[in-house]
């Protein structure tokens, strides 16, 4: 069975950094298109970045120029480098994983960023 474990959140303050990992266990990895979504406490879940198996990139206009998508098949591992955080980043960040019918969700991880 896939599985997608997220790890690296944590406490920052404005103006920091921090990097998300998403390991993908099982093969393919590299046919998967991957994303990264943040849902706010009372907010939706909303998409923060998204990288194809193609490795084209796309950002959500709040993170453009501060956030960096990234992707490792060798080690079936997607990152997420955030710079510059700010308090309205503060969300638990989830990972996606999508390939045929699969559509993988991971169990996210907190990031929260202190003004």
């Amino acid at each position: 069975q896939v599985q997608l474990v997220e790890s690296g959140g944590g406490l920052v303050q404005t103006g920091g950094s921090l990097r998300l990992s998403c390991a993908v266990s099982g093969s393919f990895f590299s046919r998967y298109d991957m994303e990264w979504y943040r849902q706010a406490p009372g907010k939706q879940r909303e998409s923060v970045a998204a990288i194809t198996s193609g490795l084209s990139t796309n950002y959500a206009d709040s993170v453009k120029g501060r956030f960096t998508i990234s992707r490792d098949n060798a080690k079936n591992t997607m990152y997420l480098q955030m710079n510059s955080l700010k308090p309205e980043d503060t969300a638990v960040y989830y990972c996606h994983g999508s390939w045929r019918r699969l559509d993988l969700w991971g169990q996210g991880t907190q990031v929260t960023v202190s003004s």
